[in-house]
């Protein structure tokens, strides 16, 4: 553990390969005595994107043409290896292209079946197990010690709709699950489902429309999961040529195949924009340090992406936004932010995000909306309250009776960030949400460290190198 009273190292820290950098990972923080932090950065593709397009362009008729797709960070990986492994052919044809020579809608898989091990990747996981259903033999889908816990009951229940015969290996509910395919499948398919644990169910099901004759209709009871998330793949599917009906309210919805053809999608040419989730770190760091204006490229007003909205809630907290019709978001800090009461339904991923922000606002916040957060890479509402705790933060959760609210409330003269804050180390939990948005506070407090800094490889494996670009340029190598 170092000194807390020694200065903290230089940003040449962050540098280098994951494997390779101090574990803990010292977070050296910006002075707020030297010229105002000036950033403009573009994060890597959009990893929800990234893991719908690569597994339409592996169903599709042809060769798909993808540019800026997430293909280096651990989720597309295991995605792109399993689509391998189903008969899709994969090419690297430059620095930010892919090309996907699709299967035309049947994975030829032998009669014996094949295995997937998708490790704690959740999105491939959901998706390819609704997606077995277009298969030729029986497929098995596994993964680690946390996708074993991790929940696919609510899906797997459904699944017999479209032929599917579900046998769990291990836990009921939870993988390993082999699903055997039906010769034929079935010509049309309506499914109703209550409230679901993960949107990821609901989208797995849409994406099957086109390869079903008469399509696929859901009808959604309850409150709808994630809404952004299942508009996202609706909308999607539109741009790719399906035929894509929905409700208002999202209650019904319905996918089919494109209208001049009898089944199937066509190759396509897609370029997936950046991460409006990894966007939000440092939309956050340019709100929490006084002065700085903090920029992101490539996310204009028609993002797919629910994420994209996270500077309005910067705004509700003092920030000042700007966006440019060249598709540059700029957040420009306050002088002091102010608490908020927010709800996250639609924007679960960035909670972690927001909570940071909120440890230098005075006052009580309250962050509601999060069901969803006990299922994710670890319980998120569990690790908030252990980690901010370390920093003097009170985390409370079932706030007035809500069980999916928590509030944070940081210590009336504001967290301790003076040269001598006694050495705090940040548990991570493998979980990339958590290192990402703890290693915010660390550019404000000193003597901050994070744990396993690596497990950032799950979904942005540049994300320490995206962050020496916001301090000053004279003091990094």
């Amino acid at each position: 553990m170092p000194d807390h009273a020694t200065p903290p190292p230089p940003p040449a820290t962050l540098l280098g390969p994951l494997e390779q950098l101090p574990d803990p990972l010292p977070i050296p923080t910006i002075d707020l005595a030297t010229p105002p932090l000036r950033a403009c950065l573009r994060p890597p593709g959009s990893k929800s994107l990234t893991n719908r397009v690569l597994m339409l362009a592996a169903l599709a008729q042809g060769e798909s043409r993808l540019t800026g797709a997430l293909t280096d960070a651990d989720d597309a990986r295991q995605m792109l290896l399993a689509l391998t492994l189903l008969g899709a052919g994969i090419k690297r044809t430059g620095e930010d292209e892919i090309t996907i020579q699709g299967v035309g809608g049947r994975w030829p898989v032998p009669k014996e079946g094949i295995a997937l091990d998708l490790q704690n990747a959740g999105t491939a996981t959901r998706f390819l197990a609704a997606a077995s259903a277009l298969a030729t033999g029986p497929i098995t889908i596994d993964g680690n010690a946390r996708m074993r816990q991790r929940p696919i009951g609510e899906l797997a229940a459904v699944l017999p709709a479209l032929g599917l015969q579900i046998e769990y290996l291990n836990t009921p509910g939870s993988p390993p699950l082999r699903l055997t395919p039906a010769m034929h499948t079935p010509k049309h398919v309506a499914i109703e489902l209550q409230t679901t644990q993960s949107s990821q169910f609901i989208s797995a099901l849409l994406m099957l429309g086109p390869w079903l004759e008469g399509g696929i209709t859901l009808r959604l009871q309850g409150e709808v999961t994630s809404p952004p998330y299942i508009s996202m793949t609706l909308r999607l599917l539109d741009r790719l040529g399906a035929q894509v009906r929905m409700s208002e309210n999202l209650r019904v919805l319905r996918v089919g195949p494109p209208t001049l053809r009898k089944l199937g999608l066509r190759a396509f040419e897609y370029a997936v924009e950046p991460d409006a989730s990894g966007a939000t770190y440092f939309w956050a760091a340019g709100a929490m340090l006084p002065g700085a204006s903090v920029g992101i490229e490539g996310l204009s007003a028609d993002s797919l992406q629910g994420d994209s909205k996270f500077p309005e809630l910067l705004e509700r907290m003092g920030a000042r936004v700007e966006a440019t019709p060249a598709g540059v978001t700029t957040i420009h800090a306050p002088q002091k932010l102010t608490r908020i009461d927010a709800d996250m339904t639609d924007m679960p991923d960035a909670t972690m995000t927001l909570a940071a922000v909120c440890t230098f606002a005075p006052g009580r916040s309250v962050l509601r909306g999060l069901r969803t957060l006990r299922v994710k890479e670890t319980d998120r509402i569990a690790a908030l309250q252990a980690e901010l705790r370390k920093v003097g933060v009170r985390v409370e959760h079932d706030v007035s009776e809500d069980p999916d609210a928590l509030s944070i409330t940081p210590p009336d003269t504001g967290i301790d960030c003076t040269p001598a804050a006694p050495p705090v180390e940040f548990d991570t939990y493998d979980d990339h949400r958590m290192a990402m948005s703890l290693a915010l506070i660390g550019l404000r407090r000193p003597n901050c460290l994070i744990r396993d800094p690596a497990c950032v490889r799950k979904t942005y494996p540049t994300f320490w190198a995206d962050l020496v670009r916001l301090y000053p340029p004279e003091i990094v190598p």
